[in-house]
């Protein structure tokens, strides 16, 4: 799919004036690729993307790197980088090891986390419910994710933290989808409150459980959705698919 000079001016990116141009430029086409400005497949012509931000194609290159080790991008022999696809597969693949980690993290954080930070939790939960109607999709997705890493922060674990904090620019294209699942964002931004309440009583069995309804409900949702737009493929075996 090529990435033309037009396609380049609708994905909107801004002009960029700062001192850490890659991560900047790393952000603006985060944002392009979660919002599907970017859709899978396209092309990364770094040339087009530097004209537009006004920058030079050294850091749109190095961005495009970065988003390469994080699995975004995929890099073409002579092709330069093109957003990666995803498959049904994936989408299983990633939400098993979303589960196994914040299975492990929310049963931490009910065991060390303070009161401070769950009240942390709790304030953040209150913000997405009340702002919910409001906030632009990529917002509420960057404040969903905030709860999730939250809660790999408060487990105390540093390595799990840094694991969590490595997959999430990838969930962040699958919670996208999980977005568009949901019609009323006010409805998305309450399932979080029963992982809160369940931390606050300081009830691990009861965290697991809310954790695990709250992940898998948005993993059917997600992978009902892909179904839909991309094709029938297999229900996912008991061993691979969401756990009920």
């Amino acid at each position: 799919m090529a990435f033309s000079s037009s396609t380049a001016d609708s994905a909107g990116f801004e002009s960029v004036e700062a001192q850490d141009l890659v991560g900047l430029v790393e952000a603006q086409l985060t944002r392009a690729i979660v919002e599907g400005r970017l859709a899978p497949g396209s092309r990364i012509v770094e040339a087009e993307i530097a004209r537009r931000m006004g920058v030079s194609r050294a850091p749109v290159r190095e961005a495009a790197r970065r988003l390469e080790r994080q699995g975004v991008l995929v890099a073409r022999p002579r092709h330069g980088f093109a957003v990666r696809t995803i498959s049904v597969q994936e989408i299983d693949d990633l939400f098993e090891v979303r589960l196994s980690l914040e299975m492990t993290s929310v049963e931490l954080a009910c065991r060390k986390a303070d009161d401070a930070g769950l009240q942390r939790l709790r304030t953040l939960v209150d913000g997405m419910v009340r702002e919910a109607p409001t906030q632009p999709q990529h917002v509420r997705i960057a404040t969903d994710l905030a709860f999730h890493t939250l809660i790999c922060e408060l487990s105390g674990n540093a390595h799990l933290h840094r694991i969590f904090s490595n997959t999430q620019t990838e969930m962040q294209m699958i919670i996208a989808l999980i977005d568009a699942v949901y019609h009323d964002p006010e409805t998305m931004a309450n399932t979080h409150y029963p992982i809160v309440d369940a931390l606050m009583s300081r009830d691990v069995d009861a965290s697991r459980l809310a954790m695990r309804e709250h992940l898998d409900d948005a993993w059917q949702q997600v992978r009902a959705l892909f179904v839909k737009q991309h094709g029938t493929v297999s229900p996912p075996t008991p061993t691979q698919g969401p756990a009920r």
